[in-house]
């Protein structure tokens, strides 16, 4: 489902891909996060994703009410505080999604798939 706004001129429709694409950017700038992670239905093992496909990382899904949850399946960084970085993604995200689409955030799940060393 679309994120629908009704205007005087007409629709303005957002795709769930669109909003991923921003949410992603968004998370990119928050301390501690390395990327994006998928996870192989097949063999069940965690796959750091590129920059630029980071989106597969990313479930957003709109309601009836024009809600829209996020999930981030993530990799952080060895010692940095689990808790802190997703404090600061929920925050970031939900704010700047709001602000750029007009419609609520009523939901942001943050699922840490791994740690990784960075040198």
């Amino acid at each position: 489902m679309k994120g629908k706004m009704d205007t005087d001129l007409g629709q303005v429709l957002i795709s769930p891909d669109v909003i991923a694409q921003y949410a992603s950017e968004t998370a990119y700038e928050c301390f501690g996060i390395v990327g994006m992670a998928m996870v192989s239905m097949k063999d069940g093992l965690v796959k750091l994703l590129k920059r630029t496909s980071s989106t597969k990382g990313i479930n957003v899904e709109i309601d009836e009410n024009n809600e829209i949850s996020i999930d981030f399946h993530i990799i952080v960084s060895f010692g940095v505080n689990i808790v802190t970085i997703a404090d600061n993604i929920i925050s970031s995200v939900k704010y700047k999604v709001e602000e750029f689409t007009g419609m609520s955030v009523k939901r942001v799940n943050v699922i840490v798939e791994g740690v990784r060393v960075i040198d």
